[in-house]
């Protein structure tokens, strides 16, 4: 029995240099996308619905001054609840 030589590389197998990782193009673009104007609306929408929701519904520095002037007596005159009257009724109308 004859055994030849063995090398543990067999010639057609030779180890290949790497070139190092390949980089992409320079030219070419990466992933984009296109919102329509419709989406973008609706996005601007949204966002201004819930600086609404996190406003607080009611101001107390208002009231406060509100309440004030309700308990002035000079403050509620004919006049006054004349003009108001005549809003509400503009605003039911």
């Amino acid at each position: 029995m004859t055994i030849d030589r063995i090398n543990p590389i067999d010639p057609i197998q030779n180890p290949r240099k790497s070139d190092g990782p390949q980089r992409a193009d320079k030219g070419s673009k990466g992933d984009s996308i296109a919102v329509s104007s419709e989406a973008m609306e609706k996005a601007e929408l949204f966002r201004v619905i819930e600086m609404v929701k996190a406003a607080p519904d009611v101001r107390a520095d208002r009231v406060a001054e509100l309440k004030a002037k309700i308990n002035d007596p000079a403050y509620l005159d004919e006049t006054l609840l004349t003009a108001t009257a005549d809003r509400i009724l503009d605003q039911l109308l």
